[in-house]
């Protein structure tokens, strides 16, 4: 249960909203926006197309101006006529994506968009750009580049037809309806084939990857997707990609992305507080027993397709699978992370790494030998010799987790079947900060979350951008009327015992009291199983129609569509749900968020870098957990208000934002909401217009007190 607790410093009540970071609190409809920027060439035109009067209005039905939008869109013009840097935060509602398209279609010449998602590129490339390039009249080609897993490839599809050894009826009805497919599109594109899954395994066979590409030595090169799509892009105005293939690029050169980056003139990365995760993990280094198992898999086919007398080719594979295998299991059957200094120097690891080093040069000699008898039979050996370097410059140093000469870190990552050895830079600033010299070219980094406190230092220093311009604008919501923000009182520490079971607890009578209408988000996947197991026990013993659905029972994109279609329901998920959700109107009511999102301090990324960091005097909590975790924070708040009509309340349980000192600045970096840790407020913020309390029956005290604690008085000081 929900105790009151008389000893812990409160939040203020419900007539006492945080000031929103940048702009005073009372935000009105449509607050003030951001410091002016200086004039540019093309703010009288910016005004005019984002007026009531101008194009986009009758365009966008729901269109209305915003000063947030406009004056954004300004400074990202300027950014452009300038060829300059902008780090551009804007507040959920604000219209982002059209303050970027805007200047981009007119003034930004060959422009390349990044979105975080696949989801969101496809949004992009189907609605949002087509209706502001109408609306504008802007003559531009615009074009779709994805990473080549995307686009059904011709000779793995007829390959896997030939001698395709289907494991169940699904991949035998999935084959059957790529093949019919792959005869009616012009794009290649598996996001077109609605009728498969986008996980099914049968994709894996029928795609390539850079490594099984044939390329121009492909019979089928001329009608390959993937090289039309890089045709298009390379011939479009405007190419939309996303973070994954724009680094994957970087690192690789083998997404096409390369080949577009000396001409353009313009990038821009939406959902850029994404950047530096997907950054470090292409600029690392991975090597897997995935890997060596897919290229044996390959040689033996091609072997006894190509060369059967030329070896045996079914001993000369066994023996590097059964080492790969054995470097998997010299870590039990256990899931874990270990940086490599936490490996015991007597585990079976060392030796079965070196065992699966020497049984891959073996194979690299037997391909080599075979080669010239089939062209599939040296790409093998291509591979092969790739998979040998790669496991070569893996080289341990049991002695220390980070590798002092490049300043990175060797860890280990243990899956249900596969072992991956990893590589991986504490910081990408240089590599990124060398990738934008060169060519002068406006770069646009723009999200919702980006600053801690109006502060954009973490997100700066992580991808090399001290010194360059950052700009804030606010939500045009009014926070303070639309939410509130509720801390219980008297939860346990987060590390305690039974603590998502008391989180539960004094979540219930506010779940019952949205009508459902709740997303429950968690910080670990056994926090969301043990959160269902017990909501699904409690709706049925009190007899609540609330209907129930938990991340990993169905594909994400179903899971949604059946929870808005609901109007009642309860959702609850971790990570893959704090961000890139856009349910908006009356289904969505309630966000509960678990615990604060502070990253396993065992990471070894992690760990390795708060090394790093301490050696050089900082703290490592407050100069990178700690913004971590608020920039992850403020896109779980965000997924509450999405609309100006929208109503809600965000319940953040963890006891640490009051009884820590850091506390306040997590707070003061979410949304202005009214703030309450009164359960009586939340349920009457729920409760219809009709059965409020009258004048002078503030619930929870008399109008304007604040319970323990005087007006403005903060959270743990």
């Amino acid at each position: 249960m929900c105790r009151p607790d008389a000893f812990a410093p409160p939040i203020d009540t419900l007539t006492h909203p945080i000031p929103a970071a940048g702009h005073s609190a009372g935000a009105t409809a449509d607050p003030p926006a951001g410091p002016p920027a200086a004039a540019g060439p093309h703010d009288a035109e910016i005004d005019r197309l984002f007026s009531a009067g101008g194009p986009l209005a009758p365009a966008v039905g729901s269109f209305s101006p915003r000063r947030s939008q406009t004056e954004m869109a300004k400074s990202i013009a300027n950014a452009i006529a300038g060829q300059k840097t902008l780090i551009a935060e804007a507040g959920t509602g604000t219209g982002k994506t059209f303050a970027y398209l805007v200047p981009a279609l007119l003034w930004g010449g060959k422009t390349i968009i990044s979105t975080g998602t696949k989801n969101l590129q496809d949004q992009l490339f189907l609605r949002d750009i087509p209706t502001v390039r109408a609306a504008l009249r802007a003559p531009v080609s615009v074009a779709l580049l994805k990473g080549r897993s995307n686009y059904v490839c011709h000779y793995h599809l007829e390959r896997t037809l030939q001698n395709g050894r289907m494991t169940s009826r699904d991949d035998v009805g999935n084959l059957r309806e790529i093949s019919r497919f792959i005869k009616m599109t012009t794009s290649g594109d598996k996001a077109e084939l609605a009728r498969v899954p986008e996980n099914a395994l049968i994709w894996n066979l029928v795609t390539s990857t850079r490594d099984t590409c044939m390329g121009s030595e492909c019979q089928y090169y001329q009608d390959c997707f993937v090289m039309k799509a890089r045709r298009e892009a390379q011939q479009a105005d405007v190419v939309v990609v996303n973070h994954h293939l724009f680094f994957a690029d970087v690192a690789l050169k083998d997404t096409g992305v390369a080949e577009l980056l000396p001409s353009a003139n313009t990038i821009i990365f939406d959902e850029a507080h994404q950047l530096p995760d997907t950054a470090t993990l292409f600029f690392g280094q991975t090597v897997s027993t995935s890997q060596v198992l897919e290229l044996c898999r390959d040689v033996l086919a091609e072997g006894l397709a190509h060369a059967r007398g030329g070896t045996d080719w079914a001993k000369a594979v066994t023996v590097v699978e059964k080492a790969a295998r054995d470097l998997r299991l010299a870590f039990g059957q256990d899931t874990m992370r270990l940086a490599l200094a936490q490996v015991p120097p007597s585990s079976d690891f060392f030796p079965a790494l070196e065992a699966l080093k020497e049984q891959l040069k073996g194979l690299v000699d037997t391909l080599e030998e075979n080669a010239a008898r089939a062209e599939t039979i040296e790409q093998c050996r291509v591979r092969a010799v790739e998979l040998a370097a790669a496991l070569a410059a893996w080289k341990p140093d049991p002695k220390g987790k980070v590798v002092e000469g490049d300043q990175a870190v060797l860890w280990v990552e243990a899956f249900s079947s596969s072992l991956q050895l990893h590589k991986t830079p504490l910081s990408i600033a240089p590599i990124f900060t060398n990738q934008r010299e060169g060519t002068p070219r406006s770069w646009i980094f723009t999200s919702a979350t980006l600053a801690v406190k109006n502060d954009f230092k973490h997100f700066s220093n992580q991808m090399g951008l001290a010194g360059e311009d950052a700009r804030s604008w606010p939500s045009p919501f009014d926070y303070e009327q639309q939410g509130l923000l509720y801390v219980p009182s008297g939860l346990p520490e987060p590390n305690s015992f039974g603590y998502t079971d008391a989180v539960v607890d004094c979540a219930l009578p506010v779940i019952e009291a949205a009508g459902g209408r709740t997303f429950f988000l968690c910080t670990t996947i056994r926090a969301v199983n043990k959160v269902a197991e017990r909501l699904r026990a409690e709706f049925a013993g009190r007899g609540l129609d609330y209907p129930l659905f938990v991340q990993g029972e169905r594909g994400r994109t179903e899971l949604l569509d059946a929870f808005r279609q609901a109007g009642n329901a309860v959702l609850v998920g971790s990570q893959s749900f704090w961000e890139g959700v856009d349910v908006r109107g009356d289904a969505l009511s309630l966000v509960i968020i678990d615990k604060l999102p502070f990253s396993p301090p065992d990471d070894p990324v992690l760990a390795a870098r708060i090394e790093v960091m301490e050696r050089q005097g900082m703290n490592g909590f407050m100069h990178h957990q700690l913004p971590e975790a608020i920039i992850n924070l403020k896109q779980g708040a965000g997924r509450l208000i999405r609309d100006e009509t929208d109503r809600g309340v965000l319940m953040i349980c963890d006891p640490r934002l009051i009884s820590k000192p850091y506390g306040k600045r997590i707070w003061q970096s979410l949304p202005p909401f009214k703030r309450t840790r009164l359960e009586d407020d939340v349920l009457a913020f729920f409760r219809p217009p009709a059965a409020q309390p009258g004048p002078g029956e503030s619930p929870g005290g008399s109008p304007g007190e604040s319970p323990g604690g005087s007006p403005g008085e903060s959270p743990g000081e």
